[in-house]
């Protein structure tokens, strides 16, 4: 159990970079000694989990680990019934259509379809966002009671990724009520400048939120009452379709 757990600290730790890292960086952001370290990422390496990159500048992820990205993904009966859902959606609204999942304080995209501007960041799946500043987050935390959905808030991540990100509980749990009244919500440019997105939750058959179905549009483009309008019937109508299974 040790070691595994050991193991998956050092796959976590490129999480959040963007560059390879070397046996020190690991240790670094894993806590681990150089020399645990070192024993760790020579077996991953040899098991194909953990390569050196093509300018030999550090480690980086080893494909093997798609085998288990294409496992998680077949073997999902919600994205099994999502995804023809969401092409269907795609089709009707002509926009981007993402899936994302919970995972305690966030949400993890696992099916992303995209029509048009094709952006890399966009066509990722397991890319994870917070619950705090997203039009997903705030629609799952609408089905959860009020002071679980505080608590998941009081843990997550506060960062201003734009100046309209909202930061302060209140101001977030006013959109969660509102979330929580219509049955979807909408985020103007909480993540990203000129973006704008629509959300609802997926729920299982107990009522409790599993993930989310956000559209996603370049705000240039629509008014908000506008995307709100042309987007909320079609949202609402594939959301109801994947849910209570």
């Amino acid at each position: 159990m040790r070691a595994a757990a050991r193991a998956m600290q050092v796959m976590s730790a490129f999480h959040d970079v963007d560059r390879p890292l070397s046996l020190g960086d690991i240790a670094a952001i894993t806590g681990l000694d150089r020399s645990t370290t070192q024993r760790i990422v020579h077996t991953l390496r040899k098991l194909g989990y953990i390569k050196r990159d093509r300018h030999d500048r550090g480690f980086v992820p080893g494909v093997r680990l798609y085998d288990h990205i294409f496992d998680a993904m077949r073997m999902d009966p919600l994205i099994q019934a999502a995804v023809p859902l969401l092409l269907d959606l795609r089709s009707r609204v002509e926009e981007r259509v993402d899936l994302s999942l919970v995972d305690d304080t966030r949400l993890i995209y696992a099916t992303r379809l995209q029509p048009k501007r094709e952006v890399l960041h966009a066509m990722l799946v397991g890319l994870s966002v917070p619950m705090s500043c997203t039009s997903s987050g705030w629609a799952v935390l609408a089905h959860l009671p009020e002071d679980d959905a505080r608590d998941i808030l009081r843990r997550s991540e506060k960062r201003a990724f734009t100046a309209k990100t909202l930061l302060e509980e209140d101001a977030i749990m006013e959109r969660v009520a509102q979330a929580r009244s219509q049955g979807y919500i909408i985020a103007t440019e909480q993540l990203l400048p000129g973006e704008i997105g629509i959300a609802a939750a997926v729920v299982n058959a107990q009522g409790t939120p599993v993930g989310a179905v956000t559209i996603t549009a370049i705000l240039s483009d629509w008014t908000e009452t506008n995307f709100e309008h042309a987007m909320g019937p079609a949202l609402m109508q594939t959301v109801r379709a994947l849910s209570r299974r």
